[in-house]
């Protein structure tokens, strides 16, 4: 026991057993230091604060560490809401030499109390490019035994000594003037003419565009938000995007984004509606949200089994013709529409002759301002008029012969399609969702389909949650008999094979139903799923492998690190290990990640449309990922009231963990040992190793959220 055992300060009573001899602030401790001829190691925290309690768990209890820092320091703890003369200073301190500071605060000082070193939170062994604190200790002693007199300057040396080792492990690693040079580079050979990149046959480049999203939102740019906005009307105007029925062909036969090839598969959705919704976050453009709700509706209409499972594809052909269950003629449009057949013809620029082998392909030829001021209408009265001529087209479609299903389950894009849902549920409405949140347990209500034309009883947000749930439940039963996952099911019957991207992107797809409802047992299934994706998939040499250990021996062992039409299974294992690191404080996920993100990042800056899934994770691995802990009573309006600002802005570098108090043993590490303040719901925020404080008012949630 030290000597913190006496305090009235829960912060310092937190650290009374660990075997640092630690003494409080005072002339006793300060003698000592003068006495001894030892430095001082002054510690500052408070008792919520998230990596106060890392640092102690992974430093202050380690009794090889304890033992070098009561050898050549005089320990000295402080807590910050008790002393926040002592804090005020020393954090000066901090930001002066580091240029930002926060709790944990770590400041060495001489006897005479000058600071000649300080920083924050310091992990047990290098890692977050920063350095081990045990080096720190053993620079900073022997510096003050050999050169008292340069101790300052030697410390600067010790420094640049460490930044060095970390530029070394770094090396590979991307920088934020990479992310910067790359972000130009796509908008350089963007096609300003028709959007999107390269030439016919002309994908969706959906990680592309979230990359960019993610790149202006990590550093407060806003000069993409013209490019990405650019990209996604041309491709919602029509002819790949299906203005009747909703959802996404594979590709455009042309520059235009006019003649798809109109098979649809469940990851061109999944990967595009995300990039849609987040793009409605930052620009509020009403068509972007239209076109999510939309995208899940077809979804949920005609790609979802009724235990379910998501299937794989529809085909471009129906009675063995390409595209006709999609194209129209104009004597068909006219039938069925009367009346609004001009105001149609209008909007899509329709003639008798057709624009695709003498059939139409719809595709959007005057915005909503021209058909107002053309028909003398409201402006806002354009969108629901069109709206009613899609769904009368609709009806009449779905008389016609369908293209077939490929009705197969596959987990990875099941996994992709979970997260897509799951995210639209909170995002899009928080009137249900946001108070399922207070009742995590709760059994979900019978699940609703859209169909067409049918009277929607409940929110859309709360259909896509049902959706999600259903759809989770199914990949961790169905998918994963007797605990083994599986790649694929139909019919009842699984395949022995599963890979790399199953894995992780059913982990990504679990961790935002959870950010969602903040049901724990989607967390566990995710930091279940994880450990057994590190033991069967990892490689010594960084990295993961795309199939099993105990797969079949092929001529070599695949690990492809490239985005292709799906993530690369690296770069969603590479996100997955990032955000469960920041939710269990894990450095073993840490650690992992920072290894497969080596492989990329030469390949990254010579290709980067082929690694934009890795770049988004990169660039958030080296920024500050908030780590956001929410408590309160349940039914507390000021609990949803928190949760509904932390949901209101796109904030891709944020994870979210919250529950009533006290939370259950299964949550995540994110939430221990915190407490509500005042008997209130309460937030804490985390960034960048350090802790804000916390708070029971919204709006100052939405400040600190902001920062």
């Amino acid at each position: 026991m030290n000597h913190l055992s006496n305090s009235t300060s829960p912060y310092l009573l937190q650290h009374a057993h660990n075997p640092v001899d630690w003494h409080p602030w005072g002339e006793e401790a300060l003698a000592k230091a003068r006495s001894e001829d030892k430095p001082i190691f002054l510690s500052i925290g408070y008792a919520a604060c998230h990596w106060c309690h890392r640092m102690r768990e992974e430093s202050f209890e380690d009794p090889e560490t304890a033992a070098f820092m009561n050898k050549h320091f005089i320990n000295i703890k402080v807590d910050r809401e008790e002393r926040p003369d002592i804090d005020g200073i020393y954090m000066q301190a901090v930001v002066a030499m580091t240029g930002s500071g926060g709790w944990p605060m770590s400041v060495f000082l001489a006897s005479d109390l000058k600071p000649f070193y300080a920083g924050t939170y310091f992990p047990p062994v290098s890692r977050y490019n920063m350095p081990a604190f045990k080096d720190v200790l053993l620079g900073l002693a022997t510096a003050w035994k050999n050169d008292r007199s340069e101790v300052e300057k030697v410390g600067e040396q010790i420094i640049a000594h460490l930044r060095h080792q970390n530029k070394n492990e770094k090396s590979d690693l991307l920088t934020a003037e990479h992310f910067d040079a790359i972000a130009k580079s796509m908008a350089d050979s963007y096609d300003w003419g028709y959007g999107g990149w390269g030439s016919a046959p002309k994908f969706p480049q959906a990680m592309t565009l979230e990359f960019l999203l993610n790149h202006a939102a990590a550093t407060n740019q806003t000069e993409q938000h013209k490019l990405i906005t650019h990209c996604l009307q041309a491709m919602a105007r029509g002819g790949m995007y299906d203005v009747v029925g909703g959802g996404f062909s594979r590709y455009s036969t042309d520059n235009f984004w006019r003649v798809p090839h109109f098979e649809k598969m469940l990851y061109d959705n999944a990967l595009l509606v995300r990039a849609y919704l987040h793009a409605w976050q930052v620009t509020k453009e009403p068509a972007f949200k239209r076109i999510v709700q939309e995208t899940l509706d077809f979804t949920l209409r005609e790609m979802t089994h009724e235990q379910g499972g998501f299937f794989s594809s529809l085909d471009a052909d129906s009675e063995g013709v390409e595209g006709k269950f999609y194209v129209w003629s104009l004597e068909e449009i006219c039938e069925i529409l009367k009346d609004d057949s001009d105001f149609f013809e209008a909007a899509y620029g329709i003639t008798a002759g057709g624009n695709w082998e003498g059939k139409i392909v719809l595709q959007r030829a005057l915005d909503d301002a021209s058909l107002a001021a053309r028909f003398r209408l409201n402006l806002e009265n354009v969108p629901v008029r069109l709206a009613e001529s899609h769904s009368k087209l609709l009806a009449a479609r779905a008389l016609r012969i369908r293209p077939g299903t490929d009705d197969k389950i596959l987990t990875a894009w099941n996994g992709l399609m979970l997260a897509a849902f799951a995210e639209a549920a909170r995002v899009l409405g928080d009137d249900v969702v946001a108070r399922r949140a207070l009742f995590p347990t709760k059994q979900s209500p019978t699940y609703v389909e859209i169909a067409s034309g049918e009277e929607q009883v409940r929110p859309r947000n709360d259909m896509y949650y049902q959706a999600a749930t259903r759809n989770a439940e199914f990949l961790l039963s169905a998918l994963r008999p007797n605990g083994q996952l599986r790649r694929a099911w139909r019919d009842g019957t699984t395949t022995d094979a599963v890979f790399l991207e199953d894995y992780a992107a059913l982990i990504l797809g679990l961790l935002e139903l959870y950010q969602t409802d903040f049901n724990n047992k989607w967390f566990k299934s995710a930091v279940e799923l994880m450990d057994e994706m590190i033991e069967k998939f990892s490689d010594p040499d960084g990295g993961f492998f795309d199939t099993p250990h105990n797969g079949e021996t092929l001529l070599i062992r695949p690990k492809d690190i490239t985005d292709n039409a799906t993530p690369s299974g690296n770069a969603l294992a590479c996100e997955a290990l990032l955000k469960l690191a920041a939710y269990t404080d894990n450095g073993k996920y840490r650690d992992l990640a920072e290894q497969a993100l080596a492989l990329m990042g030469e390949s990254a800056l010579q290709h980067p449309l082929g690694f934009a899934r890795w770049l988004s994770a990169a660039e958030n691995a080296q920024g500050n990922t908030k780590q956001v802990a929410v408590l309160g009573e349940a039914g507390e309006e000021n609990f949803e009231r928190m949760l509904k600002v932390i949901r209101a802005e796109y904030r891709p570098g944020v994870v979210v963990a919250a529950s009533p108090y006290p939370p259950q043993k299964d949550a995540p590490a994110l939430l221990d040992e915190r407490v509500l303040v005042d008997g209130k719901a309460t937030t804490y925020i985390c960034e960048g190793f350090v802790c804000k404080q916390p708070t029971t008012d919204a709006e100052v949630v939405a400040k600190q959220m902001m920062v």
